[in-house]
């Protein structure tokens, strides 16, 4: 992608889309930034393409864009760092703020801080990559297998798109799961698995506070939601709404909401849980710039709660520019 490329000169508002940077999910990013972009045009503002890089601070404070939409997943966008300049200069930016996106950035922080509120989250321990090491693998192990029963997930304490995530059946796959999560992370998480529904939803605040967009159900060929399956068409079937009861239904978005306004998340996020046999929902993880591809969680619940993205991202950047003034 060139470092800025003039999409529109419509009269709309002036919105930088920032997508690319330099995570394990640069690809997924720059086509969330492109559908973002076509999106924003389709809504009647002027948008500009951009990748992060040495030269975007100087771009933006030249440039006084009227907003700045982020489509940057992975640290480039969701561990707060770029957040905390944009408020820096002053730029109006959708989503939410540094400190928000730290707390759902890091896994561990986000699933106490849940469980303080009563959102059922799977049992865990949480292992650095030096410990892990000082303490000697071997002995590690052998606690984490006698604490945790059953089949085990195995995950980077930070990032997305389920890069690094290993599903343990047999104890023997457990160190090579370490080490795959400890590619991504200097912390990987071990947790407990709970069976059930795979659910993603979309929590949006337009300016009345925050609500649930219709619940999607995901259910993947292989039975796991990869990377593959997240980004290869046909991999995955998707159900939204989801086939949930009414009530259960209800009481996932509750549960998203809540996990939302828990974790001080703004404007735009996607809540993720596994729905068990007895309807409860499992926190899994929030999102701060989720997916937006021709593929992603979010422009389905978008489609199936009657709206556009057009007509939402559109929304977004008139709420990011109002709270600026």
């Amino acid at each position: 992608m060139e470092k800025h490329l003039i999409m529109s000169d419509s009269s709309g508002l002036y919105v930088v889309v920032l997508a690319g940077g330099i995570s394990h999910e640069r690809d997924v990013s720059l086509r969330s930034g492109r559908r973002v972009a076509d999106a924003l045009i389709a809504a009647g503002h002027r948008v500009v393409l951009r990748d992060p890089d040495a030269g975007l601070l100087p771009f933006l404070a030249n440039e006084r864009p009227d907003v700045v939409f982020p489509a940057l997943h992975g640290s480039s966008g969701e561990d707060g760092s770029l957040l905390d300049l944009l408020a820096a200069i002053e730029v109006p930016t959708v989503g939410s703020s540094g400190a928000a996106a730290r707390r759902a950035w890091s896994k561990p922080v986000a699933s106490s801080l849940l469980s303080g509120v009563g959102v059922a989250v799977p049992e865990s321990i949480v292992l650095s990559h030096e410990s892990f090491r000082e303490l000697g693998a071997s002995s590690v192990l052998k606690v984490v297998r006698s604490t945790l029963e059953g089949d085990l997930v195995v995950k980077p304490a930070s990032g997305g798109s389920a890069q690094g995530v290993t599903i343990v059946e047999d104890t023997n796959d457990l160190p090579r799961a370490m080490v795959e999560a400890f590619t991504y992370a200097d912390v990987a998480v071990v947790e407990r698995r709970i069976f059930g529904t795979e659910i993603a939803v979309t929590v949006v605040d337009t300016g009345d506070g925050p609500r649930a967009l219709t619940a999607v159900e995901i259910e993947p060929t292989t039975g796991v939601y990869s990377f593959q399956a997240r980004y290869n068409a046909g991999e995955t079937t998707f159900y939204a709404p989801s086939r949930l009861d009414e009530a259960t239904a209800a009481a996932v978005s509750t549960a998203a909401v809540l996990a939302h306004r828990t974790l001080g998340l703004r404007d735009l996020s996607r809540v993720d849980f596994i729905v068990d046999g007895e309807g409860t929902p499992w926190f899994l993880e929030a999102n701060v710039i989720p997916g937006l591809t021709e593929t992603s969680l979010v422009p389905l619940a978008i489609e199936a709660s009657g709206t556009t993205a057009a007509a939402l991202y559109g929304s977004l950047v008139e709420v990011a520019r109002a709270r600026s003034n």
